[in-house]
């Protein structure tokens, strides 16, 4: 049974990739020509393909935590709140491969509790944060991130944003330090160290340098101001809905790619 079901995974997994790979083409294209008709008329179709695997990955629930990801990835809100009904096609399939992304970690997390339980292991999947020029760095946001989606699946979303939001810095941090601040002050960089800039000012300068491009635009407010609202514990003072959770994990898998782009 588990031989099965590991076949199943391994075969959802490729099929995820695929589709993950046609929208990386079609989000370049779109983002270079939002009105070239080919590319609009594959992009339906491609959104098609990924409604049908969202759909059966999600058992044809709408009320799964995929398929409402799938569903918000074609929304854009306003800081107020209210949808803005015009998004440019080629936000939409980066969202959309962001979920996408988050449905190969699940169904990748499951391969991986199969192994453990004396299943004939599948290939080593590579490392989430092999990109982190920090050795030292990388299992701690590992861990965090495991410890992330342990909590958003728990519905425990003030946790998931806590640590989503510091992993997020982390790996920032890390790839400003890695372009050197003499680089980053003369494109007008905060004076100081990197570690005395706030979060804000963080993503802003990867973002104005090249590091990670627009993904962050997404990112709710109360998780750019995580720092501010927390006690010296680092717990949240203010409610997490599951919706500002689940966009900031889905901003964190933008930056990742954008900082892996191989991955």
């Amino acid at each position: 049974m588990d031989e099965s079901l590991r076949a199943q995974i391994d075969s959802n997994l490729s099929h995820l990739d695929g589709l993950i790979r046609r929208g990386r083409k079609l989000g370049e294209t779109l983002g270079a020509d939002p009105s070239n008709i080919s590319a609009l008329v594959a992009n339906r179709a491609w959104q098609q393909d990924c409604g049908v695997a969202v759909n059966q990955l999600s058992g044809g629930s709408k009320a799964h935590w995929l398929a409402r990801a799938f569903s918000e990835a074609f929304l854009l809100r306003s800081a107020s709140g209210q949808v803005i009904e015009a998004v440019a096609p080629a936000e939409i399939v980066e969202r959309l491969v962001a979920v996408l992304d988050q449905a190969v970690l699940s169904l990748s997390r499951m391969g991986d509790g199969l192994g453990a339980s004396g299943s004939p292991p599948a290939a080593p999947l590579p490392r989430r944060f092999d990109f982190v020029h920090n050795i030292e760095l990388r299992p701690v946001v590992e861990q965090a991130y495991a410890d992330s989606r342990d909590a958003f699946e728990q519905g425990n979303y003030g946790v998931a944003l806590i640590n989503s939001c510091g992993i997020l810095e982390s790996i920032v941090t890390d790839a400003l330090e890695f372009k050197g601040l003499d680089t980053l002050v003369s494109a007008g960089a905060p004076a100081g160290k990197i570690a005395d800039w706030s979060f804000a000012d963080r993503l802003a300068v990867a973002e104005r340098v090249g590091v990670i491009r627009g993904g962050c635009a997404r990112l709710p407010e109360i998780a750019r101001r995580y720092r501010e609202i927390t006690d010296s514990g680092g717990n949240l003072q203010l409610t997490v809905s599951e919706q500002d959770a689940l966009r900031t994990r889905q901003v964190l898998h933008v930056v990742m790619r954008d900082l892996d782009p191989g991955r």
